[in-house]
C-alpha cells in the first residue's frame, strides 16, 4: 500500500506529462532564463512590504493591547472596539479602501507600496495586539509585585521586566504572523504592487502558460516561508538559551 501511494504521484505527473510545457521557466534556454529572473524579481517587494507591514503591526498592536489591559473599562473598550472592528474586515477589502478611498478620504496621494504596507499592518495589528494582551497576562502577578516593590514605574516594568518575558513567550505566534504576512502580501497585487504574485499573473498573461508558472510560484513562497520559518525557530532557540544562561 505504502509503495502504491508513493508510485501514484509519479503516475499522475507522467500522465499528464504532455500538458506541461517547462520549456518557459527552463534556466537553460534565454527565454526560460529571463522568465525566472523576472519572477524572482518581485521578491524584493515582498519581503521588503511583509517585513515592514509587520514591524508597524507589532507597533500598533503593542500600543492598542495595553488599554486593553487598564482597569479603566473606557480604555478597555477601545481595546475591544479596536480588536473586533479591525479584524471583521477582509483583508482584500482593506487593501481596496486604503489604496482607492483613504486618498479621497483625507486628499492625500498615496502609492501603491504604502497602500500594502498601511493596510497589512492595520490588519495585522488586531491579531498583535491579542497575541501581546496574552503574553502579558501570562506573567505572573508577582513579577509586577516585586517591581513595585523596587519603586519601578509602570513603564519601567514593562519596559524591564515584563515585556521581556511575554516576548520570549510569544515569539512562535509572532513568528506565524509574519508567515501569514508574507502570504497575505500576495493580495496587494490586485493593486498594481510589483511582487512575486503580480510578476506571476504578467508572466501568465505573456506567455499563456498558467499551470508551470504557478508552479514556480509556489515554490518561491514555499522557499520563502521555510527560510522565514527556520530564522524564528533559531531565534527562538537563541532567546531560550540566554534564559538559561
Amino acid at each position: 500500500m505504502k509503495k502504491l501511494w508513493l508510485f501514484l504521484p509519479f503516475t499522475l505527473l507522467s500522465g499528464c506529462a504532455d500538458n506541461w510545457g517547462w520549456y518557459v521557466v527552463n534556466p537553460t534556454t534565454t527565454s526560460g532564463y529571463n522568465n525566472l529572473w523576472f519572477l524572482l524579481s518581485g521578491l524584493y517587494y515582498t519581503v521588503l512590504l511583509s517585513f515592514t507591514a509587520i514591524l508597524i503591526s507589532i507597533v500598533v498592536g503593542l500600543l492598542v493591547a495595553l488599554p486593553g489591559l487598564s482597569d479603566n473599562k473606557f480604555l478597555r473598550g477601545f481595546n475591544r472596539v479596536y480588536v473586533e472592528f479591525v479584524r471583521a474586515i477582509p483583508i482584500l477589502v482593506l487593501i481596496l479602501w486604503v489604496y482607492y478611498g483613504l486618498p479621497q478620504l483625507a486628499s492625500i496621494s498615496i502609492g501603491v507600496f504604502w497602500a500594502g504596507v498601511i493596510a497589512l499592518a492595520l490588519s495585522d495589528s488586531a491579531f498583535e495586539a491579542e497575541i501581546f494582551r496574552a503574553g502579558i497576562q501570562s506573567i505572573d502577578k508577582g513579577q509586577y509585585e516585586a517591581s513595585h516593590s523596587i519603586s519601578l514605574s509602570y513603564s519601567d516594568t514593562m519596559r524591564f521586566v515584563i515585556l521581556p518575558q511575554a516576548i520570549r513567550r510569544i515569539l512562535p505566534a509572532l513568528g506565524n504572523q509574519l508567515v501569514y504576512m508574507l502570504k497575505m502580501s500576495s493580495l496587494v497585487s490586485v493593486i498594481g504592487m510589483q511582487e512575486l504574485t503580480r510578476k506571476a499573473n504578467e508572466l501568465v498573461v505573456t506567455e499563456y502558460r498558467p499551470l508551470e508558472v504557478y508552479t514556480i510560484l509556489v515554490l518561491e513562497y514555499l522557499v520563502l516561508i521555510l527560510i522565514v520559518s527556520a530564522m524564528v525557530r533559531w531565534l527562538e532557540r537563541r532567546m531560550n538559551a540566554d534564559q538559561r544562561s
